[in-house]
């Protein structure tokens, strides 16, 4: 689970009225133990349709969690499902061993889903056939509220005054038997998931933005899976460092021959060869086993298993023909604007009213305590300032964020402002700005379709 660091000096709170943060000084409470006890991990068939039993004659909301195995395991599956419900407790299932869900998915079927970051854990939970319907993300609630740090163990802490020991979220979950002190770690992660629920929304019924936050929740369940990126292997760390065509052409198959033994392995691709020794050997060009072994990385104990294969692996590169190399010129991309720090040379048309909309959009973040990305899309800024409606009325603006995908109320709140800024980004403290101007005021990733 991820979030946004907190300042020095915040405390957690969401801004009040007046856009201070509001000092708490309530007694923090440690989270040390499951209140029902620890359950015993559910890892036969017998006791799957015995939990999810007593989760359909559970009450009200239930919590969910799962626990990957990032930078361990090749993919993101789960490798332990957390739930708990009134009524029914909690529940810690193995889904190595109970790998079908769908039984308690058809038992939860009319159930809210309480999740944290659910984004996250919505791809692996599906891979086991459980896809809830309804949904409520206490950490984009949490990011709606205005609070500026927004991770679990922050938010439980500052809204429930309970703090929760985040110290094994970043362990290997395939481990078996899994210890009895991150079976507890996680248990905690599903305990107050409920309350703070609760909690959270009462504050988005205060703050008039229940309705916003619906409409965001429903977006992450419906949101499609990503595209597959074009050319992956040019995320390769360092790759900027690797100038040619034919090194470029080591890269792409030392990283595709990677990632078939990381597969064939289920292990992380950075725990079969490193990306930096797949940089160096496209900068080296090694011709034989000893060449290649004088890189680091390739003398680890699984690289070195597969030194025959990574040695093809350059020998093929270095046998293609010119056509076949890669450009260094990166991916090619069908449609969307170009990277950011383009556009003022390309267009300073755009680039001036990026600024102005980008400025828009952080007044309208700052009226309405909430970071500008949740504000609106940051992928939906630049499109619409790179090929604004022509004309650029408020109308045809609001379709225009629609089609980028904008929620209903982000477009009522923003489809005015944006058409002014559009229309005369002077008057919005944009001039022709410098590539290094636009660059700089870019948070988000690029997104280009």
């Amino acid at each position: 689970m991820t979030a946004k660091d907190q300042a020095p000096g915040d405390t957690g709170q969401p801004p009040g009225d007046t856009g201070q943060v509001v000092e708490d000084t309530r007694e923090v409470v440690p989270l040390l133990e499951p209140r029902d006890g620890l359950p015993p991990v559910v890892e036969t068939a017998e006791e799957l349709e015995r939990v999810t039993r007593a989760m359909a004659a559970g009450t009200g909301p239930v919590a969910v969690d799962a626990e990957r195995a990032s930078g361990y395991r090749y993919g993101h599956r789960a490798y332990l499902v957390q739930l708990r419900r009134a009524g029914a407790g909690t529940a810690l299932i193995d889904p190595i061993s109970c790998p079908d869900l769908s039984g308690l998915d058809a038992a939860l079927a009319e159930t809210e889903a309480v999740l944290h970051a659910a984004s996250q854990d919505l791809p692996c939970l599906a891979e086991l056939n459980y896809r809830p319907r309804m949904l409520f993300d206490t950490e984009l609630a949490g990011r709606l509220l205005g609070f500026p740090r927004v991770a679990l163990g922050t938010l439980v802490e500052t809204v429930l005054g309970l703090h929760l020991e985040k110290g094994h979220s970043a362990a290997d979950w395939s481990t078996r038997p899994l210890p009895m002190e991150w079976l507890r770690y996680a248990a905690l992660d599903v305990e107050v998931l409920i309350e703070l629920r609760d909690a959270l929304a009462d504050m988005l019924n205060a703050q008039g933005k229940m309705d916003w936050a619906r409409q965001e929740f429903a977006a992450v369940l419906n949101a499609a899976p990503p595209a597959p990126r074009p050319d992956p292997w040019r995320r390769t760390s360092g790759i900027h460092r690797v100038r040619s065509r034919r090194s470029l052409a080591i890269v792409r198959e030392l990283w595709e021959q990677r990632d078939k033994i990381a597969q064939d392995m289920n292990l992380s691709p950075g725990r079969v060869l490193p990306d930096a020794a797949i940089v160096e050997a496209a900068r080296a060009l090694p011709t034989s086993n000893a060449t290649l072994t004088k890189i680091p990385g390739f003398t680890g104990r699984v690289a070195r298993k597969h030194l025959p294969e990574w040695l093809g692996a350059v020998r093929q590169a270095r046998a293609l023909p010119e056509s076949a190399l890669p450009d260094t010129g990166g991916a090619t991309v069908a449609s969307g604007p170009p990277p950011t720090h383009r556009w003022a040379e390309r267009d300073p048309a755009a680039a001036a009213r990026l600024v102005a909309v980008r400025a828009t959009v952080a007044d309208l973040a700052a009226e309405h305590t909430m970071p500008a990305e949740n504000m609106l899309p940051p992928d939906a800024v630049r499109r619409i300032s790179w090929e604004p409606p022509d004309p650029p009325d408020p109308l045809a603006v609001e379709a225009a964020l629609a089609g980028y995908g904008a929620r209903p109320w982000q477009r009522a709140l923003a489809a005015g402002p944006i058409a002014a800024a559009i229309e005369d980004p002077g008057a919005h403290g944009a001039t022709i700005a410098h590539p290094a101007v636009i660059q700089q005021a870019d948070t988000e990733p690029e997104t280009e379709a």
